[in-house]
Order: C-alpha cells, then sequence, then structure tokens
C-alpha cells in the first residue's frame, strides 16, 4: 500500500471514535500524519492550535502518528508530504456519499491520490464531534466517548 497516510479532519473535538480509526491505520501503515484541518468555514469550537494540543496528547502513545495543522487543498498537502493515501472513517450509509464525492474530487485533482475507507468499530458508529459538543454543552455524560483531555476542555468550554 504505501508507508504514509494523511488522516484529515477538523477534529473539533477529537473522539474515541477518531483515535479508533487511528489506531487501526497505524497498524496497517508506517506513518499516518493526522491533519487538523483549519476550518474556518465550520466555525469550530476549539482554536486550531488547541485541536492540534489535543490530539498531540491523546496519540502520543501510538507508534507512527505525528500531528500537523494545513490549510488549503487536502491533495496539495498530501502531495507536499509524500503521500498518496488519505485515511477517511465511514460510519453509515449517509457517510458514503459526501466521502464517495470528496474521493473522487481528490483523485481528479491529483489521479495518484487513493482514500482508504474505514469503517469504525461498532461502538463508535453513531459518534461524531458535533454530537459530543450537543451532549456536553447541555450537561451530559461523554466520558466513554472521549479522552480525558478533551473532557476536561469541554467542560472548561461549557461550564466555566
Amino acid at each position: 500500500m504505501g508507508n504514509l497516510a494523511i488522516y484529515p479532519g477538523t477534529f473539533d473535538p477529537v473522539t474515541n471514535g477518531h483515535l479508533d480509526i487511528i489506531q487501526r491505520g497505524s497498524e496497517i501503515f508506517e506513518r499516518i500524519i493526522v491533519a487538523v484541518a483549519s476550518s474556518r468555514n465550520k466555525n469550530p469550537l476549539f482554536s486550531l492550535e488547541e485541536r492540534v494540543e489535543m490530539l498531540k496528547k491523546t496519540t502520543a502513545g501510538y507508534k507512527g502518528v505525528t500531528v500537523e495543522s494545513f490549510d488549503g487543498l487536502l491533495v496539495d498537502y498530501a502531495r507536499a508530504q509524500g503521500a498518496r493515501v488519505i485515511i477517511r472513517g465511514l460510519r453509515a450509509v449517509s457517510d458514503f456519499e459526501y466521502e464517495f464525492q470528496l474521493a473522487l474530487m481528490n483523485r481528479k485533482l491529483n489521479s495518484e491520490m487513493d482514500t482508504f475507507f474505514v469503517m469504525p468499530s461498532e461502538k463508535y458508529v453513531y459518534l461524531n464531534s458535533g454530537l459530543i459538543k450537543e451532549i456536553s454543552r447541555m450537561g451530559g455524560d461523554i466520558s466513554s466517548l472521549v479522552p480525558g483531555e478533551v473532557l476536561k476542555k469541554l467542560k472548561a468550554k461549557y461550564h466555566k
């Protein structure tokens, strides 16, 4: 396959589902760059620096995994890093159409780019950052869904 893959996302915030994809990807690829998108158009809760910091702390024990931020086209970033593979998680059928379009557009922009789809563990299929933020904002228990570092940061944002 290749020894380097890029796992891009907003990671606002990182969840145990993201970590599941990173862990499983690290068993297939020698190196993974978790590429945190600036995502200005999504109006993230956490700054780019906070998201990178949380990911660095939560992936510190993963072999071959590094965390960086990027801005601009993912295919340009991947090319600059020497990667030909993008890792994406597919949670449900509803993700498929969007992810399929992204994969085809990335290949159109760079014919050497491939997308590697990973299904999360069943316990994380329903999980996404938007739900995590909403449940946390309303005081719900998300302790089994996010790393401890993220739980602390969410509590600090919503329950000052």
